[in-house]
């Protein structure tokens, strides 16, 4: 296991000319097994749960694995801005302000989680019947889980910019490994929803527990003392820009739990898992080249990152999105071997395929921007996300009436409209971007 030493944190090594395809492709390579590994530990979860779980519970808990993704949209940019504020901490009082910075996002987030579990606890008669869980034990799982999910960002975000990958794999494949065996053992002892819920909460706790040992020095090392508005000015737009993607990534699971029955809606969450799979597959290009464009930065360097994450995501989506078109049934086969009736969702599978593409392509180029604190796209994007959002409103009233997987399509259609929109925004405030950067290239 790679330990981060004093050394690591207060002498980086002096920075190449330019970086190598080489060493990009490692390092991504390196983060894309371990995404998948860990994706292969969260898909044998699914099997283990579709096995022992009634088709009711495990589409609650799959709902409620969303609702944990959604708590962490307050700390989505912490990972960002971290990553970005290590990556660029290149002298002995930066990195005295990130160990001061980290301590003190842990003690912001942890109000925020506060704030939630309140929320949920007056709310939770109405969380209980619209998400249509029977044992409130699965809530109050989901709120703890929400602490992590808050948490686990600040580490992932300074191994990130530490270029620290191989632990930042690691703790990746942890949380995979340890949900699976936690839920295994629970559903063996014949917990549902909330079983399920409690493994993910012990493999997250695990794998936060590794990831904070691996910074440890900056839990301890001296602090100097920080300047929240810049901080928040930097934050709170990195937040929303990546919190809109994040959204857009799971709000349907959530809205299709709440307004489908209980009976309808198995047949739209192993079609989502497809497209979970897809995304998680396909995203680490853009966190092995947040790091390069930020540091790029700070040294006044050129970076191919952008090109060669965005041309390897478009590649490996293409392809994945090409095959769930051509076999849309054999994943379903493989994850739901043990449960037929899940294979009727394989008509959803190529449209969760191409509604997603546009949106992973889109992670790629806002993550650029972001790093490059291009933040007048913030804006635009979280339009995009209120009209994706008031999109699904109303089309609400519209779906009982429709047949199921023509309803379910409609869903699916909404998703993949303002995933292609907002694919757009960011493709003309990327190439806008770089019509600038020529310009003033010419004018020097």
């Amino acid at each position: 296991m790679p330990h981060l030493s004093t050394k690591s944190v207060t002498g980086p090594a002096p920075a190449r000319a330019a970086e190598s395809h080489t060493t990009f492709f490692r390092q991504s390579g390196w983060l894309i097994i371990a995404t998948v590994s860990g994706g292969v530990f969260m898909t044998a979860t699914q099997v283990v749960a579709n096995r022992w779980m009634t088709k009711e519970e495990y589409s609650v808990w799959f709902a409620l694995l969303r609702v944990f993704l959604l708590m962490s949209i307050p700390s989505a940019g912490m990972q960002i801005v971290f990553a970005q504020q290590t990556a660029a901490a290149v002298t002995d009082e930066q990195r005295r302000l990130l160990a001061q910075t980290v301590r003190a996002a842990l003690r912001a987030t942890l109000v925020i989680w506060l704030f939630m579990v309140v929320v949920a606890f007056l709310g939770r008669n109405h969380w209980i019947a619209l998400l249509k869980i029977t044992n409130p034990a699965a809530l109050w799982m989901t709120v703890l889980l929400g602490l992590a999910s808050l948490w686990s960002p600040i580490v992932k975000g300074v191994l990130q910019g530490l270029q620290n990958f191989l632990g930042l794999g690691w703790v990746l494949i942890l949380d995979g490994a340890c949900r699976l065996a936690a839920i295994a053992v629970i559903l063996l002892l014949g917990g549902q929803a909330a079983g399920g819920m409690s493994g993910a909460l012990i493999g997250q706790g695990v794998s936060f527990l590794v990831g904070a040992g691996l910074i440890r020095y900056l839990l301890v090392a001296p602090g100097e003392r920080m300047e929240w508005r810049p901080w928040l000015r930097r934050v709170v737009p990195l937040t929303l820009g990546i919190g809109v993607v994040q959204f857009m990534s799971n709000a349907d699971v959530v809205f299709v739990q709440s307004v489908f029955s209980a009976s309808q809606t198995p047949l739209y969450m192993p079609a989502a898992m497809i497209g979970l799979a897809l995304v998680t597959f396909t995203t680490p290009l853009a966190s092995v080249m947040f790091p390069k464009v930020v540091r790029s930065m700070a040294l006044t360097q050129d970076t191919r990152a952008l090109r060669q994450a965005l041309g390897a995501t478009a590649l490996l989506g293409s392809v994945a999105a090409l095959a769930c078109t051509l076999l849309p049934e054999l994943p379903l086969r493989i994850i739901y071997f043990s449960n037929p009736k899940y294979w009727e969702a394989a008509p959803l599978v190529p449209w969760f395929a191409w509604c997603l593409l546009p949106l992973v392509l889109a992670n790629v180029l806002v993550v650029n921007l972001l790093a490059r604190e291009r933040f007048a796209i913030v804006p635009w994007l979280v339009l995009a996300a209120l009209g994706y959002g008031l999109a699904l409103g109303v089309l609400k009233p519209r779906l009982p009436a429709m047949e199921q997987l023509r309803a379910f399509r409609s869903v699916l259609q909404t998703l993949g409209s303002f995933s292609l929109l907002l694919f757009g925004v960011a493709a003309w405030f990327t190439w806008r971007d770089k019509a600038q950067g020529r310009a003033s290239s010419v004018r020097i």
